[in-house]
């Protein structure tokens, strides 16, 4: 699709310059025309006309490209949903007959891998309404939603230690997305946490500090962490994205954010928040 698309705007636009300069031709040699300011005027008028026709080339394909694929992200949307309800109706109606620790504990599993796919529902469901501006603001209980993000995360690293140490804090935000980024950051410092299983939360005074005391960042690739696809680690897996999309959610709701990190030692991750 795009490569005829780049042979149509190509052909167009040399077909438009040859005809450009052909009609100036025309009208210096041939005809002779001595009034500059009308040459001008019919010059700049096709000019225009050709720039309409180019944008509209160029662009129509892409904006149906587009919208064909929100219109398929938001119908898969939405039939996710119904299998994911329905798995956690039953696991909860099979949850009431258990009697056998085995059993509850496999069912338990079912719950939180079931839970991280409602999860990864509602980033999909975050992420179609940030491209299409749809993102709701809304007073949070900061303390609130670090605790519940730090219960959801224990479920997938029960062998982490949480310290975890908030006081009551309101800020004006995106909670969808700001739930992201804790995830995000937690799940960086888990990973890089390497043989030390513990992880140090504080919110005081309107910042966050997430520490861990693992690998560490020397201070050249403190440099690059926010580069896309720019991992310090290859062995540890991820794609390199996560840092990228903290730092443009951070500076699109004026959030401060900072990195103090030393080899061998561990990194702190600050976000100072506006206070409510």
């Amino acid at each position: 699709m795009f490569r005829n698309l780049r042979i149509i705007v190509f052909v167009y636009y040399l077909l438009t310059a040859i005809s450009i300069v052909t009609i100036l031709y025309y009208f210096i040699e041939i005809i002779k025309i001595e009034n500059i300011l009308l040459l001008l005027l019919i010059l700049l008028c096709l000019i225009a006309f050709a720039g309409i026709i180019l944008a509209k080339l160029s662009i129509d394909p892409l904006v149906e490209h587009v919208t064909n694929l929100q219109n398929l992200s938001k119908e898969t949307l939405h039939e996710l949903n119904l299998p994911i309800s329905t798995i956690m109706t039953n696991i909860h109606m099979l949850k009431k007959n258990l009697n056998s620790d085995k059993d509850i504990k496999r069912i338990s599993r079912i719950e939180n891998a079931c839970e991280m796919l409602q999860q990864r529902y509602n980033e999909l469901d975050y992420m179609i309404k940030l491209q299409s501006s749809n993102v709701t603001y809304e007073i949070i209980n900061l303390d609130e939603l670090l605790k519940s993000r730090v219960e959801f995360i224990k479920h997938i690293f029960p062998h982490i230690e949480f310290d975890l140490l908030v006081e009551p804090t309101q800020i004006y935000n995106d909670k969808v997305g700001l739930s992201k980024v804790i995830d995000n950051l937690i799940d960086n410092a888990v990973k890089y946490s390497q043989n030390i299983h513990k992880i140090s939360i504080k919110l005081q005074d309107s910042a966050l500090y997430i520490q861990d005391y693992g690998c560490g960042i020397d201070e050249m690739e403190l440099l690059r962490i926010f580069d896309d696809y720019y991992q310090s680690n290859e062995s540890i897996k991820g794609f390199g994205i996560g840092l990228g999309m903290v730092k443009r959610f951070c500076d699109t709701n004026n959030i401060v954010l900072k990195f103090r990190s030393k080899p061998n030692i561990g990194t702190v991750v600050i976000l100072k928040f506006k206070e409510n």
